[in-house]
């Protein structure tokens, strides 16, 4: 069945190729008048559906394509169907003729001269022989003509300049929209720990330093002041560490995620493997990435060992998160929402693989130059 459907394919693209040529061949020098044009979308709709159909090919709906694609389709087509076509009428009539000679008992010797060799043989081997071959070739002469016929369409029969235009805006648009939520949605946590946080301590400082100032308070109260100072100061720190490390801008990427991977409580193992400095758009994306990813391995998914690695090809910077913790991370949640939608606004992919039970893999590829505009 796998060698049928290219042939039927081939063999139906030769019909059409016929008619192809000859449909391009008179209107093209009238391509603008309404009737060819809805001639020409008739027989790319043929196309697409004996593409899908027998060759495996799918043309997206809005797919361009033009009379340059009816006259290359239409050669390949008729060529490429005329010899599979020819071939295997040559293959039926030997098979048929070798098996008629077997079945009836008329065979008779025939003689095959080689240099160095002279053979002789049944005609009815002879048939089958070269029948079989030659069905072969006709197999072979299928794939080759069904896998050309794919890389045309890809070529030729794609979307046009236009909707290649329209995508990227829409993209744009959306990613675009994407990071002014992403942004929106970090300065709700930032003001969530300065509420919670930071906003909280300082009342409790201020409440021990009105209760020392008018004299009421036990002795140890300026041991107390101090002390909830010292945690005052280490919770701004931790704020202002999460919004933006200055170590990324003083030290770089390497640095930064040592950083992390200090803070983090649990074991965690860094593997930078860039041979230079990434963009700093680029930069910046990667270390939030694998800023994020750790926090929720630790907060979420209890997770007890991470590993980060660092990687590059030659057009792509990647970070990859792996933890062995009980999975289950949700790629719509706020937190990795925001990190996917950083990171296609730089033209970058981001994955999450978290199935129940674990173990779950975070994983960003940038492109090193990053997108302008």
């Amino acid at each position: 069945m796998s060698l049928l459907r290219p042939l039927t394919g081939v063999l139906l693209g030769f019909v059409l190729g016929v008619a192809e040529l000859a449909f391009a061949l008179v209107a093209w020098p009238a391509s603008r008048l309404p009737a060819v044009r809805r001639g020409l979308g008739w027989f790319l709709r043929l196309e697409r559906a004996r593409l899908a159909r027998w060759l495996g090919h799918r043309a997206p709906e809005e797919a361009a394509g033009g009379f340059g694609f009816l006259v290359a389709r239409g050669a390949l087509g008729v060529a490429g169907g005329y010899g599979c076509a020819a071939g295997l009428f040559l293959a039926v009539l030997l098979v048929g003729g070798g098996l008629w000679d077997l079945v009836l008992g008329r065979a008779h010797a025939v003689p095959i001269e080689l240099p160095g060799v002279k053979l002789i043989t049944s005609s009815w081997a002879l048939g089958l022989t070269g029948g079989v071959a030659l069905l072969a070739f006709v197999a072979a002469l299928a794939l080759v003509v069904a896998a050309a016929e794919r890389r045309l369409a890809d070529r030729m029969l794609g979307p046009g300049t236009d909707e290649l235009l329209r995508r990227r805006i829409t993209e744009l648009t959306v990613t675009r929209a994407g990071i002014v939520r992403a942004v929106d949605d970090e300065r709700r946590r930032i003001e969530r720990d300065l509420h919670d946080g930071v906003q909280q301590r300082a009342v409790a400082l201020a409440m021990l330093l009105g209760r020392a100032k008018a004299g009421t308070a036990r002795p140890d109260l300026v041991d107390q002041a101090y002390t909830e100072a010292r945690q005052l100061l280490d919770e701004l720190r931790s704020v202002a560490w999460r919004i933006y490390p200055t170590a990324l801008d003083e030290l770089g990427l390497r640095s930064a995620l040592a950083g992390v991977a200090e803070r983090a409580g649990v074991p965690v193992t860094v593997h930078y493997r860039l041979a230079g400095p990434p963009a700093p758009e680029v930069e910046t994306a990667l270390y939030f990435v694998a800023r994020e990813a750790i926090t929720n391995a630790i907060k979420h998914a209890r997770a007890g060992d991470i590993l980060v690695v660092v990687s590059e090809d030659e057009r792509t910077v990647s970070v990859e998160i792996s933890d062995d913790g009980r999975g289950g991370a949700d790629p719509a949640g706020g937190g990795l929402s925001g990190l996917e939608r950083r990171v296609l606004a730089l033209d970058g992919r981001f994955t999450v693989q978290s199935p129940p039970g674990g173990p779950t893999r975070i994983a960003a590829a940038l492109p090193k130059a990053a997108p302008c505009g």
